[in-house]
């Protein structure tokens, strides 16, 4: 069964003005411009402790998490990327407001990509900010073998630090037995309950990051969630600071870390912090579970960087997304979840005819959109360029969902119309209906899907269309 690749039972024919045909990949051979190689390859990486083997992955120019690809906003990211795999991939760019034919959805905006063959890739970064990028074929496996990596955008006023930092958080899911992946990524279970939940946790492939830095050092901390659904729960020790930033995108006024901050699969924070811990000591960045506290990355405190704390900093500047207008101009859409473990869905549309729980789950298929398990034929909605809309999201089952919306980002609105900041992957709790609002101002067929990547490749995926 296909995650990210197009589950619907045929290609769009006659697609829409402004929406993308899916491109075509080229092999290696063929001539064309230079341009900068991303390569996808096998890897052999010290993921655990010395005593066992080295660990079996998939890179990004041979590296997990892949390199961190850094541009100024505005400037045009390109990158070929040559597939060395023995399966055939894409690359997502997580976040970003980008070309449909770019966006790296299998089937949707291009072919996926065979071995041995290249597709490239050329697009404008109209946002500063945290973002990531991934595999979006099978990526509920793609992405746990480890491909992905960071890709920061920087505004052109940044703020003033003494450094930066980036943390790309994951949990894999190793063998104890081999220190290989285990290699079970269609197990039922995991697409019926919580997803593929690892048993290592790492911070930028380390099991614990250690990091040195000076009392009263002033540092921006832009944090990654990459794990196929294990949400992360983070605090602060021997740091004091405040949140600037949310999948990528500026808060109107930073909020000091009072409490614990949640980052979903695929959700992004960016931070500022200063060291408050005494020379000699640590600082941490903590993982709340149930049984207590890990550290999730390492502060080891040398030296002073100054005699005492700064002011607090001032807001990052806003990055130009399209503003929500009245709320009587917008469509309204609702988008109901169901099925799961628990769940009590007894049947959905599945490959166009109604079938059963029974027979749902024998396709090893568990979820369901508006009575349709997986990718249908016909969009969410078609929306025309500049049209505002409402998606209600309503969670009748027994998990958590991190909703994810491709090509643009999208303002949570409250019951008493109260606006919160901008995104591109909302958490959505179980029992919880919670509505969203954006511009459709980007043409082009565009993936709507739960970033628990298993959900996504047993029934959690839909689309919607934009014209003009």
């Amino acid at each position: 069964m296909k995650d990210m690749t197009l589950t619907r039972r045929r290609l769009l024919a006659g697609m829409a003005a402004g929406a993308a045909m899916p491109a075509l990949p080229r092999t290696l051979g063929a001539t064309a411009a230079a341009m900068p190689v991303l390569r996808t390859e096998e890897l052999s990486a010290r993921l655990l402790p010395p005593e066992y083997p080295e660990t079996r992955l998939w890179s990004y120019a041979g590296r997990s998490p892949g390199p961190e690809l850094r541009l100024a906003q505005g400037a045009r990211l390109r990158r070929r990327l040559e597939n060395r795999l023995p399966a055939a991939t894409t690359v997502h760019w997580h976040g970003i407001r980008i070309d449909n034919a770019m966006d790296g959805v299998p089937g949707l905006t291009q072919d996926a990509v065979p071995p041995g063959a290249r597709f490239d890739y050329d697009f404008a970064l109209p946002d500063a900010g945290t973002y990531w990028y991934h595999a979006h074929e099978k990526s509920y496996e793609q992405v746990a073998r480890g491909l992905y990596g960071p890709l920061i955008v920087e505004e052109p006023d940044p703020p003033e630090v003494d450094r930066e930092e980036v943390l790309v958080l994951d949990d894999w899911r190793v063998d104890p037995a081999t220190g290989q992946l285990a290699a079970n990524f269609e197990m039922p279970h995991d697409r019926s309950h919580a997803g593929r939940i690892g048993n290592y946790i790492t911070t930028n492939g380390a099991q614990t990051l250690e990091l040195a830095a000076r009392r009263h050092e002033r540092l921006r901390l832009r944090l990654v969630n990459a794990s196929n659904a294990r949400i992360f729960r983070l605090g602060l020790m021997g740091l004091e600071g405040w949140l600037m930033a949310l999948d990528g995108m500026p808060l109107e006024t930073p909020a000091p870390l009072t409490a614990t901050l949640t980052l979903a699969p695929a959700q992004r924070a960016d931070l500022i912090i200063d060291v408050i811990a005494e020379p000699g000591g640590e600082a941490f960045l903590v993982r709340q579970e149930r049984d207590g506290g890990y550290a999730q990355a390492v502060f080891a405190v040398a030296g002073q960087a100054g005699a005492a704390r700064r002011d607090a900093p001032g807001a990052l500047p806003p990055n130009p997304v399209t503003a929500l207008k009245a709320p009587g101009t917008a469509r309204r859409l609702m988008l109901h979840m169901e099925g799961g473990a628990m769940g009590g869905m007894q049947g959905a549309m599945l490959n166009g005819r109604a079938a059963d729980m029974r027979e749902i789950a024998g396709a090893n298929q568990f979820w369901a959109f508006n009575g349709m398990v997986g990718m249908p034929d016909a969009p969410l909605a078609e929306l025309d360029r500049g049209e505002e809309v409402r998606v209600a999201i309503r969670n009748d089952t027994a998990f958590p969902h991190a909703m994810h919306v491709h090509g643009h980002h999208f303002r949570e609105i409250g019951a008493d119309g109260a606006r919160g900041p901008w995104r591109d992957t909302l958490l959505v709790d179980r029992g919880e209906t919670r509505e969203i609002g954006f511009v459709a101002d980007n043409p082009g067929d565009w993936l709507f899907h739960c970033h628990m990547l298993a959900h996504a490749a047993s029934g959690m995926m839909t689309w919607f269309r934009v014209t003009g």
